[in-house]
């Protein structure tokens, strides 16, 4: 059976290129992708990052009884959600999984999926250096959105506090200090874990 291995963490942690990163190093990991209300941003692509659908999809999902998860935030455009849906991506007999997701998203599949097929990877940065990536990203896009930049920032602090990582049992943590080192290291933990 395989498994999924979910990466997550704050904001401008860098969970999105090492996302990318492992995935070219290990070609058999599989992908999910999710869905989201929010607008796509610019380099985006349907599809590729999530599924950009309307409120009206998601809760079809959910009245179908195929909503693993959603989590709505007041943002400063409005209410934007993001989901995981049970739409057939996941097949646990093709193989393992590399998802993005948060720490609620882990929690959900893996009380959805079971904790022996859904494995934690944790990223972490230190706030300031995160903060500094942050702003660096916010300033390629054509309009900047920095009261949602620093939303997000203070609210992770919330959504991944020391006492929330503790309940939901993660214990190991990446750092992504040098974004190779971080790689190799969680390339690493996915082949010895996978056997």
């Amino acid at each position: 059976m395989g498994k999924i291995y979910l990466i997550m963490g704050k904001s401008a942690s860098g969970k999105d290129t090492i996302y990318q990163k492992v995935r070219e190093r290990n070609k058999k990991l599989l992908s999910y992708v999710a869905y989201t209300t929010r607008p796509m941003r610019d380099g985006e692509t349907e599809g590729v990052e999530y599924h950009f659908v309307n409120p009206e999809r998601i809760e079809r999902a959910r009245e179908e009884g195929r909503l693993i998860e959603s989590r709505t935030y007041s943002t400063v455009y409005g209410p934007w959600t993001y989901a995981t849906i049970d739409d057939g991506q996941i097949d646990a007999s093709r193989g393992d999984y590399l998802v993005p997701g948060t720490l609620e998203s882990y929690i959900s599949l893996r009380d959805y999926f079971g904790p022996e097929m859904v494995y934690p990877i944790y990223v972490e940065v230190e706030d300031g250096l995160r903060l500094k990536r942050a702003i660096a990203r916010e300033e390629k896009q054509e309009v900047p959105k920095y009261a949602e930049m620093c939303r997000r920032f203070l609210t992770d602090s919330e959504d991944f506090s020391e006492e929330k990582l503790k309940a939901a049992g993660i214990t190991r943590r990446f750092e992504n200090n040098s974004l190779e080192e971080c790689v190799n290291e969680i390339v690493e933990c996915i082949a010895g874990s996978s056997r």
